[in-house]
C-alpha cells in the first residue's frame, strides 16, 4: 500500500515535470531516481555501494548540474489551440510516422524472432513508443492548465487523443519492458534503457517543441556533455554493483610489503609478486621439460 502510494505521488510529480518543463531537462534528469534509489537502498536496505557505485552516483550529480546550466527555452506553448500547429508541423508528422512504422516492424516482425536473443529489440521499442507518451503527457498538462483557466477543453478532440495516445503507449512501454527484464539482466536493461529513450524523447522535444532553437552552441555541447556524463554514471552504478572493491583493496595494492626487504627504489606491489609467482612456475615447469629430456 505504501510503496503504491509512493509510486503515485511519483509519477504525479514526473507528470507536473513534464508538464511545466522541457522534455529535454526532465528527462535526463530521471536519472537522479536512479541515483537515489541506489542511496536509499544502501542506507535502508543495507545494500553496499561499492567504489563504482560511488563513482557513478557522483558522475550523476556532474551531468545533471551540467544540464542544470544549459538547460535549453521551449517555445512557450499556454493552450491546445497553439499546440495544434505544432502537431501539423510536416517535422514532426515525418518523425510521427517513421517512429510508428518502425516500432510496428519491431513488435510484428522482429520481435517474435529476435527478442529472445538480442537486449536492443524489447528496449527499442520501448523507447521508440516514449516519444508518444511524453509529448501525451506534455499535451494533456497544456489541456489540465487550459481547464484550470475555465476553457472549453472537453470540446477539444486533442484532449481524447492525447488521453488515448499515453494509454496505449504507455501500456505498450509496460508490456515489453517487462518482457526484456524477464530474459535480460537489469543491470543492462536499466542503462541501455535509459539511453535509448532519453535520446528518442530529445529528439522528439526538439522537433516538436523547438527547444533548442534559441540555445548557443556551447550551450548544445554543455547539455550533450552533461547527457553523456549521467550515462557514464549509470553504466558505473549497474555494470559493477556486484563487483566488491573497496578503497581499502586498491590502496593496499601500492602498499609496501614489510615482511619483505626493500632494496633502493624496489617496491614490492601485488602485481610484481604475482608476476614473480609467474616466474616461479615457469621455472618449475622448465625444470620439469628438462628433467623429462634427461630421462630421455
Amino acid at each position: 500500500m505504501h510503496v503504491s502510494f509512493a509510486v503515485g505521488i511519483g509519477e504525479a510529480a514526473n507528470f507536473t515535470a513534464y508538464t511545466f518543463a522541457p522534455a529535454t531537462l526532465v528527462t535526463p534528469l530521471g536519472a537522479l531516481s536512479v541515483l537515489v534509489s541506489a542511496v536509499l537502498s544502501s542506507c535502508f536496505l543495507d545494500e553496499k555501494l561499492n567504489i563504482h557505485g560511488k563513482m557513478g552516483c557522483l558522475l550523476c550529480i556532474l551531468g545533471a548540474t551540467g544540464i542544470l546550466i544549459h538547460v535549453p527555452n521551449e517555445e512557450e506553448v499556454v493552450s491546445l489551440d497553439e499546440m495544434e500547429p505544432k502537431l501539423k508541423d510536416p517535422g514532426f508528422i515525418t518523425f510521427a510516422i517513421t517512429i510508428a512504422v518502425i516500432s510496428l516492424v519491431l513488435i510484428c516482425f522482429v520481435a517474435p524472432k529476435f527478442g529472445q536473443t538480442n537486449i536492443l529489440v524489447y528496449i527499442s521499442i520501448c523507447s521508440l513508443i516514449g516519444a508518444f507518451s511524453v509529448s501525451s503527457v506534455k499535451g494533456l498538462g497544456i489541456a489540465i492548465k487550459d481547464l484550470w483557466y475555465h476553457k472549453p477543453v472537453f470540446w477539444s478532440p486533442l484532449l481524447y487523443i492525447f488521453g488515448a495516445v499515453l494509454v496505449l503507449s504507455v501500456s505498450t512501454q509496460i508490456n515489453y519492458l517487462n518482457k526484456a527484464l524477464d530474459v535480460f539482466n537489469t543491470s543492462l536493461v536499466t542503462p541501455i534503457y535509459y539511453v535509448f529513450f532519453t535520446t528518442t524523447v530529445v529528439i522528439c522535444s526538439v522537433i516538436l517543441f523547438k527547444e533548442w532553437n534559441s540555445m548557443t552552441l556551447g550551450d548544445i555541447v554543455g547539455t550533450l556533455s552533461g547527457f553523456l556524463t549521467i550515462i557514464v554514471g549509470i553504466f558505473f552504478l549497474h555494470a559493477f554493483k556486484n563487483v566488491s572493491i573497496s578503497w581499502n583493496q586498491l590502496t593496499s595494492a601500492a602498499k609496501k610489503d614489510p615482511l619483505l626487504p626493500v632494496y633502493g627504489h624496489d617496491v614490492h606491489h601485488t602485481l610484481l609478486e604475482n608476476t614473480e609467482m609467474g616466474d616461479e612456475d615457469n621455472t618449475l615447469f622448465s625444470q620439469g621439460n628438462e628433467q623429462g629430456n634427461g630421462h630421455h
